[in-house]
């Protein structure tokens, strides 16, 4: 269940993983540019000979900063989104960051325990950041 780097050809599962886990999904348009991202990484996980997860990472002036992490709702609780982000942080470590942030729904508990077992704390809130629902997004920081 090792992650590799997201390809084009992934894209139309990544889409619908997206879709399956964000109420505000990222067009496959965002989601194309993104991998012409320069400063972006994106690996997915294989399951089965299927994409089941995806994350990605920007590294910026020795700062990562995860983008996202999505599991297909079938196969979450299997470990998939921790190796996605042991790969994003092994990833920001090699490219020189000295820290990795991230936000997270104040409500996504499952989220934000797998996040606090990899050391990340709350260091601030954003009021109102997600839509649909509204809610307000937890900042959370690791440092490396």
């Amino acid at each position: 269940m090792k992650p590799r780097p997201m390809l084009f050809k992934d894209l139309p599962l990544v889409y619908a993983i997206e879709c399956e886990s964000f109420s505000t999904p990222w067009s496959l348009e965002a989601l194309k540019e993104e991998m012409c991202n320069s400063l972006a990484y994106y690996v997915v996980v294989e399951k089965e000979g299927q994409v089941v997860g995806y994350g990605g990472l920007w590294v910026v002036e020795g700062e990562g900063e995860i983008i996202n992490i999505g599991v297909r709702k079938a196969y979450r609780g299997q470990g998939i989104g921790k190796s996605i982000l042991e790969e994003l942080i092994a990833y920001g470590q090699q490219k020189g960051a000295c820290q990795m942030t991230l936000e997270v729904r104040e409500s996504n508990e499952v989220a934000r325990y797998m996040y606090t077992s990899f050391g990340f704390q709350v260091i601030g809130k954003r009021k109102g950041y997600y839509n649909a629902p509204k809610e307000d997004a937890l900042m959370m920081q690791l440092q490396l």
